[in-house]
């Protein structure tokens, strides 16, 4: 019962959030400070998510070793996501490694 109180309580606040900003819409208007952080968001929750699938992919203690294809594979979209700069190219390196790291490992 708690997690559907809590979970209901997140979606109003989400639609709270979003409601009010869309109804005000350009009356708002955010410091120059807001606007750099909030510029920062996707990437933060994105590696909030990616981070602990990585580094500890069964959720338990983290597996930083190299037989982890998780790790190995994010570390590889990591050089190819900086050395082109092109997302499509960084999600194809990364799951290539991933797969191959993972049939090898297992070989």
């Amino acid at each position: 019962m708690n997690a559907v109180v809590l979970i209901l309580g997140m979606a109003v606040i989400t639609c709270l959030i979003r409601a009010t900003l869309f109804v005000l819409g350009e009356r708002v208007t955010f410091p120059p400070l807001v606007r750099t952080a909030l510029g920062f968001v996707p990437v933060t929750v994105l590696t909030a998510i990616i981070v602990p699938m990585a580094v500890a992919p069964h959720g338990g203690q983290p597996e930083l070793t190299w037989r982890n294809p998780q790790l190995v594979g994010a570390l590889a979209a990591c050089v190819v996501s900086a050395t082109t700069r092109r997302p499509l190219v960084t999600i194809a390196a990364g799951l290539i490694v991933f797969f191959a790291w993972q049939w090898l490992v297992a070989h």
